[in-house]
């Protein structure tokens, strides 16, 4: 078995054609979708970025036992485990530069060999001493980002680092077609922002922005009605549409180097993302600090496996980020450990059943959010209650100052031996958060605009997000901070 991890970051399912939506243009994602099976209610679980791509290593929700994190020493890697159980060798090819910066740092190691590709965001790249001539703008445009841009050509693709990532994919493939056991990893950063991309691409979308300042990059806040109104909201999802489109259009040239070698018939190709982002939608923009929306949280996964019956078909059962790695596993016919939280997917590539009853997510040290499918409950933080942040490795102690000086050593988490800090730091609630907890009834209210007011129904959610806080071994905190008796 050979297989193929695609992960764009921020690909927001809610614009997509293969999920009902036509706002933008993709015809390889809708190729894809024909050739595998399309989830329809797929969620993930920690957020954002670096707690989604622990959870994809680990099979293990992250966001209940610390934040933004590296990869912990004791954590059990997916592509360690094939390698030691199947010898299968992996590859991965990123640009998504968190892995290497010091809070994020370790996911590339276990793998065979990596590549990363440079240029996204604000990766510290290129060298300029002189400042440079930066354009009149809005938004959260940094330094660094004027001067990786600057050396680039912007109407060229290949001096997109998207459109490298994918190239560098189908140069693995052109290599290594003929060879077996294998798992290459290709992510890509787009589309999260900035939404910068050749400007044919937003063309597409009949964009007519014709303010004399450049907005690619919107802040983390609410939109600013005085500022942003409608025209910088349609003027942003045009870029973001283009965004995504580039990276479609790549992702294409993989498909047609699998067409051209014959590939399907040996090799899983499984594409999704770590969550969404908003574009203007309830208000906002981006992501973290509002309350987690299904537009955030209600998140695309296709999976084409070789043989599966149900190939072109979708499921509606209920999935989440920590079945990704047992699920890599089971193709590979290795065995996940008793400490993997998710569940294989490859049943629901045979026959249509359930999966998970309910899934849990969210932000370390804000709400804790469950679903069923159907309903969405949001479980808020007492005001000033105190989570614990667990980790073997305290590199984040520069942005916490005084913070490791409460810190407790010991073996506080289920999963290993090992002495870990646990850290004691304020809970937060989400932006404009109501003095309650939150339910919705996602078929009559898909918007997530009023919420239900049901003591009886509020209470079965209460005590299924318990059963399931219990189920993951959560730290004693999050029952205290929450208010649920353990």
């Amino acid at each position: 078995m050979r297989t193929i991890f695609i992960l764009l970051d921020s690909l927001n399912r809610h614009y997509l054609n293969a999920y009902g939506h036509s706002r933008i243009n993709t015809p390889n994602i809708d190729r894809l979708a024909a050739r595998g099976v399309v989830f329809d209610n797929h969620y993930s679980g920690s957020l954002p970025c670096m707690p989604a791509r622990r959870e994809m290593w680990t099979g293990r929700l992250n966001f209940l036992e610390c934040p933004w994190s590296p990869l912990q020493p004791f954590d059990e890697c997916l592509v360690r485990l094939l390698r030691e159980q199947k010898q299968t060798y992996s590859h991965m090819i990123t640009d998504h530069y968190h892995y290497f910066q010091y809070n994020g740092m370790g996911y590339q190691t276990p793998f065979n060999t990596w590549e990363f590709i440079r240029g996204q965001e604000g990766d510290a790249w290129h060298g300029q001493v002189r400042d440079p001539e930066i354009p009149l703008y809005r938004g959260r445009n940094s330094r660094q980002d004027w001067v990786n841009r600057f050396r680039m050509n912007l109407e060229r693709d290949e001096d997109y680092p998207t459109p490298q990532c994918f190239g560098r994919a189908i140069d693995f493939i052109r290599h290594n077609h003929g060879e077996d056991n294998w798992h290459l990893h290709v992510e890509a950063f787009d589309p999260h922002e900035p939404f910068v991309c050749p400007q044919h691409y937003v063309d597409m979308y009949n964009d007519d922005w014709g303010e004399d300042y450049l907005f690619d990059w919107p802040n983390y806040a609410p939109v600013d009605p005085a500022a942003e109104g409608p025209d910088a909201i349609r003027h942003i999802r045009n870029r973001y549409a283009g965004t995504v489109t580039m990276a479609d259009a790549w992702l294409g040239k993989l498909l047609d180097a699998m067409d051209e070698y014959d590939m399907w018939k040996n090799t899983a190709v499984v594409l999704t993302t770590d969550h969404g982002h908003l574009l203007g939608e309830h208000g906002y923009w981006a992501k973290n600090y509002m309350f987690d929306y299904r537009e955030l949280v209600h998140i695309p996964l296709i999976v084409a496996a070789p043989g599966s019956p149900r190939n072109g078909t979708r499921t509606s059962a209920l999935t989440t980020t920590i079945d990704l790695m047992p699920t890599m596993m089971e193709l590979h016919g290795a065995t996940p450990s008793k400490h993997v939280q998710g569940k294989s997917i490859m049943h629901l590539l045979q026959r249509e059943e359930a999966h998970h009853d309910a899934v849990l997510y969210g932000y370390f040290g804000k709400d804790i959010n469950m679903t069923d499918g159907r309903y969405t409950y949001c479980r808020q933080p007492a005001e000033n209650s105190i989570v614990h942040l667990h980790t073997a490795m305290p590199i984040a102690a520069a942005k916490m100052p005084g913070k490791y000086a409460e810190a407790e050593t010991g073996k506080f988490l289920p999963q290993t031996s090992m002495p870990v800090y646990r850290v004691p730091m304020k809970s937060n609630k989400h932006h404009q958060a109501p003095d309650r907890h939150l339910l919705y009834d996602l078929h009559t209210d898909p918007g997530q605009t009023t919420p239900l007011n049901d003591a009886g129904l509020e209470a079965e959610f209460a005590a299924k997000m318990k059963e399931l806080l219990l189920r993951y071994e959560a730290p004693e905190c999050q029952f205290t901070r929450t208010g649920l008796d353990r």
